[in-house]
């Protein structure tokens, strides 16, 4: 495997060559050029064209499990005859190509045919976040314009006392009903159109719907965390979301050729993925979120994956589910990796099956590619970098590829470009190892945000995303993640970026889940104040840990103050700390 061949051969050859022996013409990875809303932009040539072409694809692995859920247990044949059942009852609704169909609810097997179904039929999906209140999903509905909405139960009480603000909205079918559903015309049983998932396989077989869905076409809304302000509705393309296909496969590959081993001819990877063992997948994260939609619902139904539903992250289930359904892949944000390595060193769980993890949505430490490494010796680690706006993952890296590089997120793929401008002029392009605001192009990136101009001139220039993420680009291309702009905080006039200091406390051995924020001060501005979990029979002191980030850091960076959380830290659904929360624990330095 990659990971037995010596450092010293490492690497065999550099990212640019890797990146012109696999993308040639003829090959799995071609490159070309095609006009994209009035911009010559480099694109994969053989990547499904839309959304319904990479659907109709899976169609391949017929009789094989796709989606498993508790008791549910659904093959691809099952899944496409439910999802194209759903797309024939839209369009007898009134529903057509453009229209919006929001989709609210927890991981359940009628997500992906809720998606598929809305998509393949031209309609623009809104995956609304099942976590946001009634208020919050009001907004999305009425933003968006949605016109038909598919939620469960537990969304629906959520949005009834809120549909005269959503005019727009003219059916609501609701998954899983315990009982009676509310006197209302516009809502019905989600489950009277499709039956239970175990029937879906009776549905009749039926061709897609005939619309034209060009790849340009809008596909998506998804949206922003809105950590701040109103979340913003970014807008996703067939292309944009199909792109990830390529984006992903292609660091595997790379991964092969710089380690000096052979690549897979392209006849020989299609007959892994029809004839090999099939690779299962457990999905943790929300499929609202950009990560749990594109990087793994979409890449799992592509590669013909078992695809395992959790309802929400909770380690103890997850190790279940690893060890019963003989889970090869995994990942998330950091923190499900630091939970696995820490129940692999607890012992007492088979996780041997694991042969990849993989992480983004936050930056991750380089310890944590070390414990990966020591606890899970099959597990090839990857690790990325992307936004919303970029449908996930932007960069990526697996393998040695990754391991040589700990500190970084990853590099971008050949049809895309990363840039580090200086934040203050949003121009000056900084040269190799300087840190400043990263810049994004690609066909990845979004075109704008939904209804909102002003925030779409600001956000996206000339072709380019400015994404708020501050970094550095070494000179092979690798991308190491600084910190948000917004995090960064000024001491006495020093810059100190929260995620160096956070690193340097997961150094620590009993550290399992840390943050740092800053703290008003009345002569220095800010000063930085750290929240932590432990992990189970951790026992180091405020003042060790201190002590600890001093022998690593500045003495300016080291935390003046060190609390402990009693449990992992608070996040909001696309896995990041919610800092305004943590904030709140620290009084102002001279204050009461």
């Amino acid at each position: 495997m990659a990971r037995d061949v010596s450092q010293a051969d490492w690497p065999a050859m550099s990212l640019a060559e890797a990146f012109a022996r696999l993308t040639g013409p003829g090959s799995r990875f071609e490159i070309g050029e095609e006009e994209i809303r009035g911009r010559r932009t480099r694109v994969w040539r053989r990547i499904p064209r839309n959304l319904a072409e990479l659907f109709e694809g899976s169609r391949r692995f017929g009789p094989r499990e796709f989606l498993v859920y508790e008791d549910d247990r659904v093959t691809y044949e099952a899944f496409r005859r439910a999802s194209i059942h759903l797309a024939e009852r839209l369009i007898a609704d009134g529903a057509g190509k453009g229209d919006r169909v929001a989709l609210i609810m927890r991981n359940l097997p009628e997500w992906p045919v809720a998606f598929y179904g809305s998509v393949i039929m031209g309609a623009i999906n809104v995956p609304l976040n099942g976590w946001w209140t009634g208020p919050e999903l009001e907004f999305g509905l009425a933003d968006s314009g949605a016109r038909i909405a598919i939620v469960d139960e537990e969304r629906l009480a959520r949005i009834l006392p809120h549909l005269d603000a959503c005019p727009a909205l003219e059916r609501i079918y609701v998954a899983r009903p315990s009982g009676p559903l509310p006197d209302d015309p516009r809502i019905a049983s989600l489950d009277a159109v499709l039956g239970a998932p175990e029937r879906w396989g009776d549905l009749p077989d039926a061709p897609l719907p005939a619309v034209a869905i060009a790849p340009d076409d809008d596909a998506a809304i998804l949206y922003t965390s809105g950590t701040t302000g109103k979340p913003k509705g970014a807008i996703a393309s067939h292309r944009n979301i199909c792109c990830t296909v390529a984006a992903a496969a292609l660091p595997g590959m790379v991964n092969l050729l710089r380690c000096g081993q052979p690549v897979p001819s392209d006849e020989a990877a299609a007959a892994m993925a029809m004839t090999g063992p099939q690779r299962v997948n457990l999905l943790a994260v929300p499929l609202f979120h950009a990560t749990g939609l594109t990087g793994q619902l979409v890449l799992g139904l592509n590669a013909g994956a078992r695809v395992v539903l959790m309802r929400r992250w909770d380690v103890d289930q997850a190790v279940a589910l690893i060890e019963a359904e003989q889970v090869t892949a995994t990942g998330g944000v950091p923190t499900i990796a630091w939970q696995l390595v820490e129940r692999a060193e607890r012992g007492g769980a088979d996780l041997s099956s694991l042969t990849g993890l993989t992480f983004g949505g936050a930056p991750a430490s380089p310890e944590l590619v070390r414990r990966i490494a020591a606890n899970f010796p099959r597990a090839v680690p990857g690790s990325g970098w992307g936004m919303t706006e970029t449908c996930a993952a932007f960069a990526m890296a697996v393998g040695r590829d990754y391991s040589g590089h700990p500190e970084s997120a990853g590099y971008c793929s050949p049809v895309c470009d990363l840039q580090i401008r200086d934040p203050e002029d949003g121009t000056t392009v900084l040269p190799v190892g300087a840190t400043g605001e990263i810049w994004a192009r690609g066909p990845q990136v979004v075109r704008g945000y939904w209804n909102r101009p002003e925030a779409t001139a600001e956000t996206f220039v000339d072709g380019w995303l400015r994404t708020g993420d501050i970094g550095r680009l070494d000179a092979e291309g690798y991308l190491a993640i600084v910190d948000r702009a917004k995090d960064m905080l000024i001491r006495g006039g020093e810059n100190i970026y929260c995620l160096e200091v956070e690193h340097a406390l997961h150094e620590h051995p009993d550290v399992l889940d840390a943050a740092v924020v800053g703290r008003p001060h009345p002569t220095l501005g800010e000063e930085p104040v750290a929240v932590v979990h432990l992990r189970p029979g951790g026992r180091v002191s405020a003042a060790e840990l201190r002590e600890a980030v001093g022998h690593r850091l500045a003495a300016f960076k080291v935390p003046v103050e060190i609390r402990f959380w009693p449990e992992l830290l608070p996040r909001n659904a696309n896995g990041k700390v919610l800092k305004a929360e943590l904030r709140k624990l620290f009084v102002p330095a001279g204050g009461a």
